[in-house]
């Protein structure tokens, strides 16, 4: 059967096609909710400037909660839901993680019949860094050639914002990425939550006497200038910290240092954005991020260099499991789907 070239359909014309406003719902409170999110990041970098940077828990807490709630305007029922639920999810994470840190050098607790306490590393790390730096100590070398007591240099501009970013970063591109695509906000919390559980196991596994107090405390390594790693911060004109709430979760714990999250969420951000950055300059230059917070760590003496390595081979860890995973997930389904579109063998009787 053929059809003659007068018999095949016409396209409708402009003027009677259905407008898109008919076949999908137009989203009238969008420019309300970018009004308010722009808003409120004006709002941000005010407070940041004159105010100082919030660091505790519940004020970074309630700074997400309320771009979420701007980013969230309008929207459906079951979407505040979720977002109820994974913000509960969101505060046990960091309840854990306090707690546990914490905790670091105090040991583990089996239901209150007998506690078992790790051993304080105070040489070894050390002695890795030396291995690692040709028999060098990289903190007090860095100090000794770039530390100028009363002077500011670039590089203690670089290396203090790079530091800062520790407390803004990672939090923001969770919040950006609900707003975006809760799909790939869930890809990136599997990754960090794995991380920080790793790292809260480890904090109190292997507790660890940062650079600072093995000298200051120890006296086996040179002098440390500490704390420096605000200067640059402060030479920029911020004002620097508030920490409005007095009620901590935990008391802090110098000796949570290994691994270092610092250099672990440096990390973590440019890793799980890598897949679509085409240009490999750009790919390299996103990947110096992390090379420079390390730097900063070990300039500072926060950290040894094994801490951060450490932190990275976690990072790599928890994007590998996770992607073996969802690898696995993708198949499994695919293979769902080939089952149901494939034709069924007529029986022969």
């Amino acid at each position: 059967m053929s059809i003659s070239v007068d018999e095949m359909p016409t396209p409708p014309s402009a003027s009677e096609r259905t407008p898109l406003r008919a076949v999908v719902p137009i989203d009238v409170l969008r420019p309300v909710r970018i009004t308010l999110m722009f808003a409120y990041l004006a709002i941000y970098l005010w407070w940041l400037r004159f105010r100082g940077l919030p660091i505790d828990r519940i004020s970074v807490a309630i700074s997400v909660g309320i771009f979420l709630v701007c980013a969230f305007v309008g929207r459906s029922w079951r979407t505040w839901g979720v977002l109820l639920l994974d913000s509960m999810g969101y505060c046990v994470m960091w309840l854990a993680y306090e707690r546990t840190r914490g905790a670091a050098d105090e040991g583990i607790s089996f239901f209150g019949l007998f506690r078992v306490k790790f051993p304080l590393q105070v040489e070894s790390m050390r002695n890795i860094d030396r291995v690692l730096s040709f028999g060098y100590d990289p903190n007090v070398v860095l100090q000794h050639h770039f530390f100028h007591r009363g002077v500011v240099r670039w590089y203690d501009v670089v290396a203090s914002t790079t530091y800062m970013t520790h407390f803004v970063v990672p939090i923001v591109v969770m919040a950006a990425l609900w707003a975006v695509s809760h799909r790939q906000w869930a890809r990136y919390m599997k990754r960090f939550a794995t991380l920080l559980g790793a790292g809260c196991l480890l904090f109190v596994v292997l507790p660890t006497a940062p650079p600072w107090m093995v000298s200051k405390n120890y006296h086996l390594i040179g002098s440390i200038q500490r704390p420096i790693n605000y200067l640059g911060f402060y030479h920029l004109g911020f004002k620097g910290f508030t920490n409005d709430y007095k009620v901590q979760l935990s008391n802090g714990n110098a000796v949570a240092a290994m691994p270092s999250l610092h250099a672990s969420f440096a990390l973590i951000v440019p890793l799980f954005f890598l897949p679509w950055i085409r240009p490999k300059w750009l790919k390299a230059i996103v990947l110096t991020f992390p090379l420079i917070m390390l730097t900063s760590l070990v300039y500072f003496g926060e950290h040894w260099i094994i801490d951060g390595l450490a932190g990275w081979a976690l990072t790599f860890a928890s994007f590998w499991f996770w992607g073996r995973m969802e690898q696995r997930t993708r198949r499994n389904r695919a293979g769902r789907a080939r089952a149901v579109l494939e034709p069924v063998e007529p029986v022969l009787t």
